[in-house]
């Protein structure tokens, strides 16, 4: 302490000539006053302290010290340098309490608004009793239940808020302070609001249940949620969809039954005078690309009536009772407008037979196929209302949807024949500008199996190509490029390896040459080396006619074609350079043996349709299994056998397609023919029925 007050002085000294060389340097340059640092001041404490006491000077003291010693400076110096410039000064200021810039004492344990009190640092409790045993202390005030306290401590002729952290313990702190007559203020925390603390753990439950109770009750009974349309579905008064039924070809069948509908809408007295009901339901079933959709646009664009336009899966929602509040809906909007056309695509969707969930994860799904079933056929019934639904799986649907009363008519819009993809590509040649050389009927005998939508998409891939390559009318070439794509895939780089090329070739020469030389097989439309998709070779065959029945001999034939390519390998390059190219072919000649054999009853195993049972294996012995295998196997080595004598005696033509292959790497299958035709007669195509 001695020490402290001996520091105090000599600043008090120092202030004093501080102030006055300010002064004086103010007067010759004003202006220009230079005040000593924090850092100057501290240096010149500590060396003041070691000229009094060897003992080091602690940092605490130290710093309140320095602090006094600058704001007593700057209070001082202002008056003088306002003077030197001619100014009145202020009053000064009172010197706040400099708050140390060390650890805060925490916001729990801060006096109330009415005792402000500041800070000035913090003591440890041994530093605090010596306070106390050297009458320093003038009133501690207890936070914080007794964890801390604020002593008013007087150092160096200065009081000072000092924070101390206590022990657990504090009855032997109280007792010295009575002992010095120190005041004591023990300051409590504020209680708890008990009621609020129990409603803010309840408020996020009680929101939620009513949340609950409120989308329950605006749905109107319904399952629903405010904000959610009950109904979905487009209503057209005078439906224009830009499609009439002379836009739709191919499907003639279709379109008669759909076209008498709207006869009956136009003209209803013609039907009523002999008897006849208009149907309440016609079902559109086929297989996906057919013309579905584009028959409910004709007729929706033929009728002249309503039309409401609504797809399946749009019924149902998360909240039960939803779908069937819009079938509800939907119907009712119908009947409003009668005679009316409800078209709901893909039924399947909510249409499915019923009871085939488990666990109740279909009730929702059920509860919007009754309503449908009562809105077609119920107890009030919908005249005037004609329900009609397009689907591709109609073996999926709930028997009581499918009976007379609600789906009348069944219409299968079925793969489109030779005459119907012409007529299909007709159609979607209209915009389009073609070379002479392009004939539809030889697109049309190419394209087996393609639908509708496949047929359009053919078209249009063409004319992308016909700009690709800067022509001004697509030509054979685009289309058949086209055909190449869709079904085979994309064009790979062609072979640049002389050995693989030419293994590939005999490969594809094989199976060309048995396709062109057994009667009953599909003749050769082109080979090529040209890759595509994951096939590095391709030969393609084009029925001369639609084939909705099969013969023995051709199912036999196509086995032998498809084993062409493995046997041309073997007798040219010999059994241990036979390649992996064959894979697809002999997964082919088991699928068409086991389909003989198991389905078909076309072996010595009998007239049998042989179910496999999927993942619960064969419904049939051991021994049944056993002669299926053995016949499969002898329908493999037969058309093995039929391919082997082929490529056995016309070797030289095998060699010769090879040859040809390798050096243009796409031959015709006119051109093919006439190189066939140099070593052996080319027998003409049979039916293959």
């Amino acid at each position: 302490m001695a020490a402290a007050s001996y520091v105090g002085e000599k600043a008090q000294e120092g202030k004093d000539d501080i102030v006055a060389a300010a002064f004086t340097s103010e007067r010759r340059q004003p202006r220009q006053a230079k005040l000593c640092t924090s850092e100057l001041v501290a240096t010149k404490l500590v060396g003041l302290a070691g000229e009094a006491s060897p003992a080091p000077l602690p940092q605490h003291v130290l710093r309140s010290v320095t602090t006094q010693v600058l704001v007593a400076l700057m209070a001082s110096a202002a008056p003088l340098v306002a003077s030197a410039d001619g100014e009145v000064p202020a009053p000064p200021a009172p010197a706040p309490m400099v708050q140390q810039q060390q650890q805060q004492a925490p916001a729990a344990v801060q006096p109330p608004a009415q005792q402000e009190q500041r800070v000035s640092g913090r003591v440890t409790y041994s530093r605090l009793l010596e306070f106390i045993g050297e009458d320093a202390v003038k009133k501690v005030d207890f936070y914080d239940q007794g964890r801390s306290a604020v002593a008013a401590v007087s150092v160096g002729g200065r009081e000072q808020q000092l924070v101390c952290d206590l022990p657990g313990a504090t009855s032997g702190l109280i007792d010295r302070l009575q002992a010095k007559n120190v005041q004591i203020d023990v300051h409590t925390p504020e209680k708890p609001n008990e009621f609020a603390k129990v409603l803010g753990d309840i408020a996020f439950p009680l929101l939620v249940i009513a949340g609950l109770l409120f989308f329950r009750g605006a749905g109107g009974g319904a399952g629903g949620m405010p904000g959610m349309p009950q109904n979905k579905a487009k209503i057209v008064m005078q439906p224009d969809t830009g499609v009439k039924f002379s836009d739709v070809a191919g499907i003639d069948e279709a379109k008669e039954e759909l076209t008498e509908v709207v006869d009956f809408l136009r003209a209803p007295e013609r039907f009523v005078k002999v008897g006849a009901k208009i149907p309440k339901g016609v079902l559109l079933t086929g297989p996906p690309g057919t013309g579905k959709t584009l028959m409910a646009k004709a007729l929706a664009g033929e009728s002249g009536v309503p039309f409401i336009q609504a797809s399946a899966a749009e019924f149902i929602e998360m909240f039960v009772g939803v779908g069937a509040s819009r079938v509800r809906d939907i119907f009712k909007q119908a009947k409003e407008k009668a005679p009316c056309i409800v078209f709901i695509d893909e039924i399947d969707a909510i249409g499915r037979q019923r009871g085939a969930g488990m666990g109740g994860g279909n009730d929702e799904r059920e509860q919007t196929l009754n309503q449908i079933l009562t809105e077609m056929d119920g107890f009030e019934g919908n005249t005037g209302v004609i329900v009609v639904a397009a689907t591709n799986r109609a073996d999926v649907l709930d028997s009581a949807l499918l009976r007379p009363g609600r789906f009348d008519r069944r219409v299968t819009v079925g793969l489109p024949d030779v005459r119907g993809r012409e007529q299909i590509l007709a159609v979607h040649t209209k915009n389009k500008k073609l070379a002479d050389d392009v004939t539809l009927a030889d697109v049309a005998r190419r394209t087996a199996g393609m639908s509708g939508a496949d047929l359009e998409n053919l078209m249009n891939e063409s004319a992308i190509l016909t700009a690709r390559r800067s022509k001004t009318a697509t030509t054979m070439d685009e289309i058949n490029d086209a055909t190449d794509r869709i079904i085979a895939g994309l064009e790979g780089r062609a072979l640049s390896d002389n050995a693989s090329k030419r293994l590939i070739a005999y490969h594809e020469a094989g199976h060309a040459l048995v396709g062109t030389l057994l009667p009953y097989h599909d003749p050769v439309n082109k080979v090529t080396l040209v890759p595509r998709g994951n096939a590095k070779g391709l030969t393609w065959f084009t029925p001369s006619e639609d084939q909705s029945l099969m013969s023995a001999n051709s199912l036999k034939a196509r086995i032998a074609g498809a084993l062409g390519g493995r046997v041309a390998e073997r007798v040219v390059f010999g059994e241990s350079q036979v390649t992996t190219g064959a894979g697809g072919d002999l997964q082919q000649v088991e699928r068409i043996a086991r389909a003989m054999v198991t389905q078909l009853g076309m072996s010595d195993v009998g007239c049998m349709a042989l179910d496999d049972g999927g993942m619960m294996g064969p419904n049939y012995s051991e021994e049944v299994s056993a002669k299926v295998d053995e016949a499969i196997r002898q329908l493999s080595d037969d058309g093995y056998m039929v391919a082997l004598d082929i490529m056995t005696d016309y070797r030289a033509c095998l060699d010769r397609l090879a040859d040809e292959l390798v050096e243009t790497e796409t031959i015709s299958g006119d051109r093919l023919r006439e190189l066939v035709a140099e070593y052996a007669p080319v027998p003409p195509k049979l039916a293959a029925v």
